[in-house]
């Protein structure tokens, strides 16, 4: 049987009941209708289970123009051509120590921010940086993903305090489109939070950036932020990522730092279609308790994602939940599944992309909170197996905040925070698996 019109959503899960609907099985093992076998198994079970190897490049990618540095990289998206396009916070630097030359007057010759959006080739070599406030639009004050639709255009999300807009740019940076607008501080004594400026770490922890104040493990202070509106019609409440339906028509906002739901636009205006939060029932934006392990959240806390597969389905994260919530792409709830859930601080499903075979068999999750890349069964939502480690070497990981894959397979990834980094991790097929945790993964080491 054919599926179609299906999508995934993460965040805290519940138990997986009985599914009508394939490619999400009943149990761990089971096979979609007419599919392949779930990873691991095979039709008499004797197989064992394999994964996708990874190893981290350690050249990948080149130096950046002279005296430009990456910020906290908050969104990575790869287009038709396998080209990487990372997106990062020009505001994350520490000017002491790191961008001296953008002082007044400079004192020492390095370095300056590079500008938000930066575009490498499939060898990693720099071809262009361009964004930040222009003409005609409003650059978020928190970027927070970035998205190539099937056109080529480029997709960026805002998730401020005051940011309630996506905007769409050509892939060399010239305006096409806002979606949604910003807001205005609240007044002294309204409905919105305002803070004393986050001077330990302006500019790095979502305190002091605008940030929601839902989420766990927060920073300290608290910009001025609006109150959530998960019912707009007309602007988003800190949108995180953006995705597309198979054929491009539609995109998928996870409306995501203060607001708890998916927004479906026609992705050709930008027009509002409709929304819909945890289990495609009405979000509410009521205060919730802190995530506990085994708990079993009714609402979505931090809508940190939105992916689709090929075959109709929308994965969503709900970040600060540790869960994974599966939904078809008309917003009906198919399953949802927990990742690590014994994660607190900033939870563990941060960001997801699909595996480039024919199936989309594998599902990678970028989890910041324990510095880890979780390959999952799609069919199951089983963990197979993980790479990474905290840490500042290569294939180690601070913050791991977003994930993308190219047309041969290989993962990139990016760091927020103090981390300030993409890496890229190579594709070397799919083989028995030795180890649940492989740890950091270099090339020729052990798996």
């Amino acid at each position: 049987m054919e599926v179609t019109g299906r999508i995934l959503v993460c965040g805290s899960a519940l138990a997986l009941g009985a599914l009508a609907v394939p490619p999400v099985a009943r149990a761990q093992g089971a096979s979609a209708a007419g599919g392949a076998p779930a990873a691991g198994s095979s039709a008499r079970g004797s197989q064992p289970k394999q994964a996708p190897r990874f190893a981290v490049d350690l050249l990948w990618p080149r130096p950046l123009p002279a005296h430009e540095l990456l910020g906290s990289a908050v969104g990575v998206a790869v287009d038709a051509r396998d080209h990487v396009f990372v997106v990062h916070r020009t505001d994350s630097f520490t000017g002491r120590t790191e961008t001296g030359a953008d002082a007044s007057p400079p004192i020492g010759e390095c370095c300056v921010s590079a500008k938000p959006v930066i575009e490498f080739d499939a060898t990693g070599n720099f071809v262009k940086a361009w964004g930040g406030p222009g003409n005609g639009y409003e650059w978020p004050q928190v970027p927070a993903g970035i998205a190539i639709d099937p056109k080529g255009n480029v997709w960026i999300a805002g998730a401020g305090g005051l940011d309630g807009q996506v905007l769409v740019f050509t892939r060399d940076g010239e305006f096409v489109r806002q979606i949604g607008k910003a807001g205005q501080a609240p007044a002294a004594g309204g409905r919105g939070r305002a803070g004393g400026l986050d001077t330990a770490y302006q500019g790095v922890s979502p305190g002091g950036r605008g940030a929601a104040p839902q989420g766990r493990g927060r920073g300290r202070g608290a910009a001025p932020s609006l109150p959530p509106n998960s019912a707009s019609m007309e602007m988003f409440g800190g949108a995180t990522r953006v995705a597309f339906s198979p054929d491009g028509s539609t995109a998928f906002i996870a409306d995501g730092a203060r607001n708890r739901r998916v927004v479906e636009l026609d992705a050709a205006t930008g027009a509002f279609r409709k929304y819909w939060g945890a289990y495609g029932r009405e979000p509410s934006d009521a205060p919730q308790g802190a995530y506990a392990p085994g708990s079993a959240p009714g609402q979505f806390n931090v809508v940190a994602c939105v992916e689709t597969s090929k075959d109709g389905f929308l994965y969503v994260c709900d970040r600060a939940n540790d869960r994974i919530q599966v939904f078809t792409l008309d917003g009906k709830f198919v399953k949802e599944a927990r990742v690590a859930p014994a994660t607190l601080g900033e939870g563990s499903v941060w960001d997801i992309a699909l595996s480039r075979d024919a199936g989309q068999r594998y599902l990678y999750v970028a989890d910041g909170q324990n510095e880890k890349v979780r390959i999952l069964d799609r069919v199951t939502l089983a963990e197979l197996t993980n790479f990474g480690d905290g840490g500042r070497i290569p294939g180690a990981f601070y913050a791991v905040h977003s994930i993308a894959t190219d047309s041969r397979g290989n993962i990139y990834t990016t760091e927020t925070y103090e981390g300030k980094r993409v890496q890229k991790f190579t594709f070397g097929g799919v083989g028995p698996l030795t180890k649940a945790s492989q740890g950091v993964v270099w090339p020729g080491g052990a798996r």
